[in-house]
């Protein structure tokens, strides 16, 4: 008498069709020959092939994986002929001979430990949203190497300047280009800072030490140095209404979020910069509203939402990107929220609210 199948083998085949249909990704699998015994529809929507014409077949014929170096994965992996403790594979980008990218993960059913294979499951993810990732880390490389050329070449351009013909130079133009240095240098860390934030952000690990903030003190800080940069100080305008003197926030991340709005707003302005705080109070729960405005050409509605993404450009097309991304993620770190709108008169205003109590 025959020994009885393997226990996967005796799933009723129904029951197994309508499961692979309610997987969102792509399903094809196998039998011990490598025929193809089934394919659900979110596979046939990834090949862009119909079932029927893959059913019965070889499956490595219907789907000829290739690595990058073009070596075919099958004769690579050979689940018949390889290794018989093998039982799948973790996810792989894998490619068809016409260049396109899979996301591919293997399990291999096997009867008992080191068994004869007996069955092939085949995961199959479309790569699009990897390719939409690696673009991003490329813009991000793109952004970091734009970004450290300027300040790098000026630091060294002064340093070597100034090591080479240091005697020629009177002391008052030795000042200036230590000045200019030392102003690269803090562009530079600047850079490093935010593309660290960045991560942070990303990995939900940005840190937050709350404590009670004047806010007036912190906005006109914002404007003196603004004044102190070369700025006219009648462009910018502190405002802090009452019962909104206090914030309760991580004293340097808000001001971080604050040299952000503010040089934004410096960015687009035509002549004016407003700072403000004001209470507020919605669905019981009490903080502050901070806002930045400007009177320049404002944020078109439809563009508010990709304002706070990373490497989004206003009409000037400087600056990092990063910025209000930034500004984003450390104000819901505090829990609170961000917020573009027109600002009265014309221009664009930037809201944060930072609640009252901590996180």
């Amino acid at each position: 008498m025959a020994d009885p199948p393997p226990s996967y083998m005796t799933v009723p085949v129904p029951a197994a069709s309508s499961a692979a249909e309610m997987l969102p990704d792509g399903l094809i699998t196998a039998d011990a020959t490598g025929a193809v015994s089934s394919v659900n529809h979110r596979a046939e929507q990834i090949l862009g092939r119909p079932a029927g014409e893959m059913v019965g077949r070889d499956i490595r014929v219907v789907l000829p994986l290739e690595t990058r170096n073009g070596e075919s994965w099958w004769a690579l992996t050979d689940p018949w002929g390889g290794l018989s403790i093998r039982t799948g594979h973790r996810e792989k980008l894998l490619m068809l001979p016409d260049g396109r990218e899979l996301l591919i993960t293997a399990k291999y059913l096997r009867a008992g430990r080191a068994g004869p294979l007996g069955a092939i499951l085949l995961g199959v993810r479309d790569a699009e949203a990897r390719r939409r990732a690696e673009h991003d880390h490329a813009a991000l490389i793109s952004t970091i190497a734009h970004e450290l050329r300027s300040p790098l070449t000026g630091v060294k351009g002064f340093t070597s300047t100034l090591l080479r013909r240091w005697d020629q130079f009177t002391e008052a133009q030795r000042i200036t280009m230590l000045e200019a240095i030392d102003s690269d240098a803090d562009r530079l860390t600047r850079l490093i800072t935010d593309l660290l934030d960045v991560s942070r952000i990303d990995t939900g690990k940005l840190r937050i030490h709350e404590i009670p903030v004047d806010s007036k003190a912190m906005l006109t800080r914002h404007v003196e140095r603004a004044v102190a940069a070369g700025h006219d100080a009648d462009g910018f305008t502190v405002d802090v209404e009452s019962g909104a003197e206090e914030i309760y926030a991580d004293s340097d991340r808000l001001d971080q979020v604050l040299s952000n709005l503010v040089e934004n707003a410096i960015r687009h302005r035509q002549s004016k910069v407003v700072l403000s705080a004001s209470p507020h109070t919605a669905d019981g729960e009490r903080g502050v509203v901070i806002s930045v405005s400007d009177d320049g050409p404002g944020i078109p509605p439809e563009q508010r939402r990709a304002v706070f993404g990373r490497f989004w450009h206003g009409p000037s097309g400087t600056g990092t990107g990063l910025g209000l991304y930034i500004v984003k993620g450390v104000v819901e770190a505090h829990g609170g929220w961000s917020q573009i709108d027109d600002a009265r008169g014309g221009g664009a205003v930037v809201r944060v609210f930072l609640p009252s109590e901590p996180v």
